[in-house]
């Protein structure tokens, strides 16, 4: 883990990181009233909240070193269980990538401040 110019705050990433839950489920709703040509987007969706709510412990913990062992524990499974989803390896891409984004986040401990519902 490299030694980023700002310090971690724990509380701004877990404020991040409600902000994106709420997002996603707006997005869940929005993309379940399209239909069958917004499952795609349910499904993206629905795995940024599954990430979000698997790493808000860790996010919680106050320490960079946890949160990105959390990330890098999940990175290391081979499959995510949820319910509700309608194509279980799109959701599964879809949540390496957020992991992978959000990886990326925690190492430079840039772009937790953007709290907008698009990003």
């Amino acid at each position: 883990m490299s030694v980023s110019a700002k310090p971690w705050q724990s509380d701004v990433v877990c404020t991040w990181l409600e902000c994106r839950i709420d997002a996603a489920r707006l997005d869940q709703i929005a993309a379940d009233r399209r239909g069958y040509e917004g499952q795609d987007d349910y499904d993206k969706a629905a795995a940024e909240e599954w990430v979000c709510r698997a790493v808000k412990a860790a996010a919680r913990q106050g320490d960079q070193t946890a949160f990105a062992a959390r990330l890098k524990h999940l990175l290391g499974q081979d499959d995510y269980q949820t319910t509700g989803i309608y194509d279980d390896r799109r959701f599964e891409r879809y949540v390496r990538a957020n992991l992978r984004k959000l990886a990326k986040m925690a190492k430079t401990n840039i772009g937790f401040e953007n709290t907008l519902r698009y990003q």
